[in-house]
């Protein structure tokens, strides 16, 4: 992580600067190139590499980006290039982190964690309105809060939108310092002076290889689990889901083998493929599909199992544009949008 000093001078620099900045603190991050290859690292090819990594796939990461896969693939190699790591390996199935890549790729998703909040904190000191920044870790390929987002960029073509996607415990520390806005999140987090609105709940589905056995059933029981390997990520909702295993199989030896790696959800569903084990997903996740994955609702003896979304904001938020998204949110889910 930069210093507190390397953050504000960033922040502090006109924006022409910021982009020069950004380069100089990826290269230093990542490798130690030569000063010509320095200046041509960019946050691009983060950008790049982090969403293959996330889907596991080239092709997906091209098409979720909306740019071209020769394009990606060309980048992402560009950078391995640059720093001289080979970042995935690269096979007919998809991508997969080398050892040496997956360490590049944390770093890479801390820079661009880094990068958004300051852009955020950018537009704040300099008293720019009409902005809204939000913050989650769900996927956005489909379900309700794309829907949200897409509704509210609708009515309100005006405010300007940011998007931050970290780990819980970013968001939180985000939102406390006031460089968030609101936070979406599935389960709960423990805030102090803040407004909580449920939204929606999304079905917990089981993710399996082509040939499991449990494809055969339409649904699948928690019961079912028994003497299957788990594959869940360290990151959200990875804890939920581990936290709902242990509520739902009580006797350790009910309980499946769970194995915690340290990637993506899209890593994590070609691990699947691989037929290392079965993961678990919300339904929102299931827009990124991969080849090789067969879906299967879990569910217990009263039925399906769902997990919940909330939002969180500060209470002392003034920002007109949040009041206009939370308005929003109560509109399309009434039923639950209590303020509490």
């Amino acid at each position: 992580m930069p210093s507190t000093v390397a953050l504000g001078a960033a922040l502090a620099a006109p924006p022409r600067n910021r982009l020069t900045g950004a380069r100089t603190m990826v290269a230093r991050k990542l490798s130690h190139p030569s000063p010509g290859k320095l200046a041509c690292i960019d946050l691009q090819h983060l950008r790049f590499a982090a969403a293959a990594a996330e889907y596991g796939s080239f092709r997906q990461a091209a098409e979720i980006l909306g740019v071209r896969q020769p394009t990606l693939s060309r980048t992402i190699k560009q950078l391995e290039q640059l720093i001289g790591v080979t970042i995935f390996q690269r096979s007919s199935g998809g991508v997969e982190p080398t050892p040496a890549g997956r360490s590049v790729l944390r770093m890479a998703r801390t820079i661009l964690e880094e990068f958004a909040l300051i852009a955020t904190a950018w537009s704040t000191q300099n008293g720019n309105v009409g902005r809204l920044a939000i913050g989650f870790c769900t996927s956005l390929t489909t379900g309700n809060l794309r829907a949200s987002l897409v509704d509210f960029r609708e009515r309100f073509p005006q405010i300007e939108l940011a998007t931050v996607e970290r780990c819980r415990t970013g968001l939180a520390s985000a939102l406390r310092n006031g460089v968030l806005d609101v936070l979406i999140v599935a389960g709960s987090i423990p805030l102090e002076d803040n407004k909580t609105m449920p939204l929606w709940s999304e079905r917990i589905l089981v993710v399996l290889p082509e040939g499991h056995p449990l494809i055969v059933r339409g649904v699948v029981f928690w019961t079912d689990l028994r003497d299957e390997t788990v594959l869940l990520s360290q990151y959200d909702p990875g804890h939920e889901f581990e936290d709902m295993l242990v509520s739902k199989l009580v006797a350790p030896e009910d309980r499946p083998t769970i194995q915690r790696h340290d990637v993506s959800r899209g890593v994590i569903k070609s691990l699947v493929t691989m037929k290392l084990g079965i993961s678990l997903v919300l339904e929102s996740d299931i827009g990124a599909n991969f080849s090789g994955l067969i879906y299967r609702e879990l569910r217990d003896g009263a039925g399906p199992s769902r997990l919940g979304y909330s939002a969180y904001w500060r209470a002392d938020n003034e920002n007109p544009a949040l009041g206009g998204f939370l308005k929003l949110l109560s509109e399309r889910y009434p039923s639950l949008a209590l303020e509490r």
